[in-house]
C-alpha cells in the first residue's frame, strides 16, 4: 500500500481522549467525583479537560455536537473504550473498593495475563477500562516468544485483599 515501511517511534504514547458526553456535570460527577480525576479547566459552558497528577489533560469532555443526546448504539462504530493504567494492583483495588461503596456497576473484570481489568460503562454508555500492568518480567509469553495474552475471571477477593495491607 505504501513504498517505503514505517513504525511508529517505540516512545510514542497516547496523550489524551476526547469523548463527547450528553452532560458535562453529569459526566464530571463520574470522572472526578467517583474515579478522581482533576477539573484542570473549563471551556465556556460546554467542554472540560480533566487529569491526574497535574498534567493538561488526560480526558477532553464536550457537549459540542452530543448536548442531550443519548448513546451511541452498541453495534456502532466508535471507541470501545477508554483504558486508564492505574500505576499498582493495589491503587486498582482501591478504585474497586470505591465504585463498589457507590454501587456502581461493572460489565466485567478479566485477567489478561499481562494485565488485570475492571469494566465500566460512563454514564453516556462509553466504555471504560480501569487496570495495571503486571511487571513485563511476569508476562505470559508462548514458546516463539511472543505474548500469550487470554481472558479469564479476575480474582476479585484476591484483588481487595491488597488493601488489608
Amino acid at each position: 500500500m505504501y513504498e517505503t515501511p514505517y513504525q511508529i517511534p517505540p516512545k510514542t504514547r497516547i496523550g489524551h481522549v476526547h469523548l463527547k458526553v450528553s452532560d458535562l456535570d453529569r459526566a464530571l460527577a463520574f470522572y472526578c467525583d467517583l474515579l478522581g480525576f482533576e477539573l484542570v479547566t473549563t471551556y465556556g459552558r460546554d467542554a472540560a479537560f480533566i487529569s491526574a497528577g497535574g498534567y493538561h489533560h488526560h480526558i477532553g469532555l464536550n457537549t459540542w455536537f452530543s448536548k442531550g443526546a443519548g448513546p451511541a448504539g452498541r453495534d456502532s462504530v466508535g471507541l470501545f473504550h477508554t483504558a486508564v493504567v492505574y500505576p499498582t494492583r493495589k491503587d486498582l483495588a482501591q478504585i474497586f473498593f470505591r465504585l463498589q461503596q457507590a454501587n456502581y456497576p461493572l460489565t466485567g473484570a478479566s485477567d489478561h495475563g499481562v494485565s488485570e481489568a475492571l469494566y465500566l460503562d460512563d454514564p453516556d454508555r462509553n466504555g471504560v477500562e480501569l487496570y495495571w500492568d503486571r511487571p513485563r518480567s511476569d508476562w505470559p509469553r508462548k514458546e516463539d516468544g511472543s505474548l500469550d495474552m487470554y481472558t479469564r475471571a479476575l480474582d476479585l477477593r484476591g484483588l481487595l485483599s491488597e488493601l488489608k495491607d
